[in-house]
């Protein structure tokens, strides 16, 4: 348990010297939308989208897989003992 606190207080360490270090303003162009914000606050955001989306994209592919993983011929199971 240790060893993963410290984990975790190096990484965060490590991500906010990156952020304090990037504060320069840059343009963001993306295809007729025009912004120009901090690097300070585009780099979170772009990692909060990306965790989102590989939690959201995890979700779909464990349904996809368990949908898979159902007995193709529920007929073929034994029926239980009682009515």
């Amino acid at each position: 348990m240790k060893v993963k606190v410290i984990f975790i207080f190096s990484f965060l360490a490590l991500f906010a010297i990156l952020i304090l270090q990037n504060s320069t303003v840059v343009s963001l162009k993306f295809f007729f939308w025009k912004v120009e914000m901090s690097l300070i606050i585009l780099i979170p955001i772009t990692i909060l989208l990306g965790i989102i989306i590989g939690f959201i994209l995890a979700k779909v592919m464990d349904g996809e897989v368990k949908t898979k993983e159902k007995d193709p011929h529920p007929s073929a199971r034994p029926t239980p003992p009682w009515p």
